[in-house]
């Protein structure tokens, strides 16, 4: 099993997306989007960029 993206309705009725680890897990939740299309934009986005993403610490 893999990582995936699931997509859903939110309590007021946006899309967001969140991330499952392979265990199934949530990793993480997205803003809510007016429409669908923009939520798969925002997977989108994240699939394209977040390899290369660049951790910053400021819990310091």
């Amino acid at each position: 099993m893999s990582a995936k993206f699931e997509i859903f309705k939110d309590n007021v009725d946006q899309f967001r997306f969140r991330l499952k680890a392979p265990n199934g897990e949530i990793i993480a939740v997205s803003e809510g989007y007016i429409t669908k299309q923009s939520c798969q934009k925002g997977i989108s986005a994240i699939q394209k960029y977040a390899p290369a993403a660049e951790i910053v610490d400021r819990a310091k």
